[in-house]
């Protein structure tokens, strides 16, 4: 069933990722839908209009996170464009969360839309939604027998068996690279014992007064040298873990192997049993850590000093709500390893020949000015366009009395959804 609602409340989500009702005057219907994916599995989807004669569709979702209310969904309705909603199947649970599985919630929900007579779909992906529809995109514009055949575990993945429509344009709000891509920039590489969140290589400590940490709001300032350190630290700090997780996949890949040599007659013991079934778990500490966050002067920006989490780098880097806390060795290589996971868009700007927008804040604290330049320039397709407007990650004001960029990216938005899409 639909409602019909004029002020609807915020709800629950990303800080700032919500709608201000002021903006909602208008009258508009929800709908929800359940859906059912290529793997059996449900999704869900809401889908917002104003006139149900609408025949553009932008979609938003993210990987891992939802808000029913995304601040965009009222400009996507100004525009004339019905607005698609859609939850992931694991909404905030890292441990099972494989791109290239979630690849298959995207599907359902686009191949729905067709099926109610859209006949344009525009993908709008805002932060980590970013990586997942590049990712998607690149998938679905392939012919099915190129599409991927299984995760970096090594999970099969039936892409090339499910209904992928390709989208019609992609609209880029404060984008990151991928969530990998986004770790390995952001985690610390002077843990030397990923078993002692509390091990400390001193040389490598950024916030360590000594290598030129200061306490916000005070810009650190980190040496050339250092940085560069650093930089290497974290890639080998990410191969380490993901060498980690893939002895771990063989270790249950050798206990599924000995199982299968058994004779028909012959019962496993408890304790092959045990192996097989056991999936592990770990944690991954100190992963906010980007020197950026830290040193205005590195890639400098509208943003200030600290992160998406705050300006406490010890409470962020030790709390227990970081990126990637607690992952599977599965969910490790296809989400969060810079250097395993697919859903980048190092891995796949290339391959995005389409009309594609890309909107930047100038505050942003999760993406800064060199990720932004290298995402627009992967795009291979000649029809893409940029803009910069202030505002930190989620759009809010950088200046009291300021426009929230959210207000000015919806405007920037809708412009070119009605001169490049609705056309």
């Amino acid at each position: 069933m639909s409602e019909s609602i004029k002020r609807p409340p915020v709800t629950a989500g990303l800080r700032g990722a919500g709608w201000n009702p002021a903006r909602m005057e208008r009258a508009y219907t929800v709908k929800p839908h359940g859906l059912r994916t290529a793997d059996n599995q449900r999704t869900l989807g809401f889908l917002y209009s104003q006139t149900g004669t609408e025949k553009t569709v932008v979609c938003l979702m993210h990987p891992r996170e939802f808000s029913g209310t995304p601040y965009l969904v009222p400009d996507v309705l100004d525009a004339g464009c019905a607005c698609w909603v859609q939850a992931p199947r694991s909404i905030g649970n890292d441990l099972r969360l494989e791109h290239e599985v979630a690849l298959l919630d995207v599907a359902a929900g686009v191949a729905h839309l067709k099926k109610l007579g859209f006949t344009k779909v525009v993908l709008l992906g805002n932060s980590g939604g970013a990586g997942l529809y590049a990712f998607y995109t690149q998938q679905a514009m392939r012919v099915p027998e190129a599409r991927l055949e299984a995760t970096p575990g090594g999970r099969p993945v039936k892409l090339a068996m499910a209904d992928m429509p390709s989208p019609d344009a992609l609209i880029l709000v404060s984008p990151h690279p991928g969530q990998g891509k986004l770790l390995l920039n952001c985690i610390d590489p002077s843990v030397t014992d990923e078993s002692d969140p509390m091990s400390v290589e001193p040389a490598l400590d950024p916030f360590q007064p000594a290598n030129g940490f200061k306490e916000a709001p005070s810009s650190s300032t980190y040496t050339p040298a250092f940085v560069e350190r650093y930089r290497a630290a974290q890639h080998a700090r990410v191969a380490r873990i993901d060498a980690h997780a893939k002895a771990l996949l063989r270790t249950r890949a050798l206990a599924r192997k000995e199982l299968k040599t058994l004779r028909a007659d012959t019962a496993p013991s408890s304790e092959l049993r045990r192996r097989v079934a056991y999936t592990p778990v770990f944690p991954v500490w100190r992963t906010d850590a980007d020197l950026r966050c830290w040193d205005l002067s590195l890639d400098p920006s509208d943003r200030q000093v600290g992160t998406l989490w705050g300006a406490d780098p010890f409470t962020s880097n030790l709390g227990s709500v970081g990126f990637a806390r607690l992952v599977t060795p599965e969910s490790w290589l296809s989400t969060w390893s810079g250097i395993s996971s697919n859903a980048s868009f190092e891995k796949c700007g290339n391959e995005l020949q389409l009309p594609t927008l890309m909107l930047e804040y100038t505050g942003d604290q999760a993406a800064f000015p060199s990720d932004m330049d290298a995402i627009y320039e992967s795009l291979g397709t000649s029809d893409k366009s940029r803009q910069k407007i202030r505002g930190n990650h989620h759009g809010m004001a950088l200046a009291e009395g300021e426009e929230s960029g959210q207000i000015a990216v919806g405007r920037a938005m809708q412009a070119w959804l009605k001169d490049k899409v609705m056309v």
